[in-house]
């Protein structure tokens, strides 16, 4: 856009942009937290696949935010609080833990 020239562009123009930036904050932050927690299961070692591991807020009450959802908005240093309540599992041990079956 030239200078003195008005912006016309309207959300919807931008809308397919915007979502992808979002998505890509959010695998960027998933993996740096993945990283800040150790890389694998706390529980059983799984490390395969990043999409299979997840944050466990080990103190419900003492969340804030989940970080998948709106963490992709926060500061690093804010999402580094919150994941120093969590712990990282598999999503296979994180189904056990919300059972009951397994406790952290």
């Amino acid at each position: 856009m030239r200078a003195g020239q008005k912006d016309t562009r309207v959300y919807a123009d931008r809308r397919e942009y915007i979502i992808k930036a979002v998505a890509k904050r959010r695998r960027v932050i998933k993996a740096k937290a993945i990283e800040y927690k150790g890389g694998k299961c706390q529980l059983c070692g799984y490390n395969k696949y990043q999409g299979a591991l997840e944050l466990h807020h080990i103190d419900p009450k003492q969340k804030e935010f989940s970080i998948g959802y709106r963490g992709h908005s926060r500061s690093w240093e804010r999402v580094k609080s919150e994941l120093d309540k969590c712990i990282l599992i598999c999503a296979n041990c994180h189904r056990e833990v919300e059972a009951g079956i397994i406790s952290v």
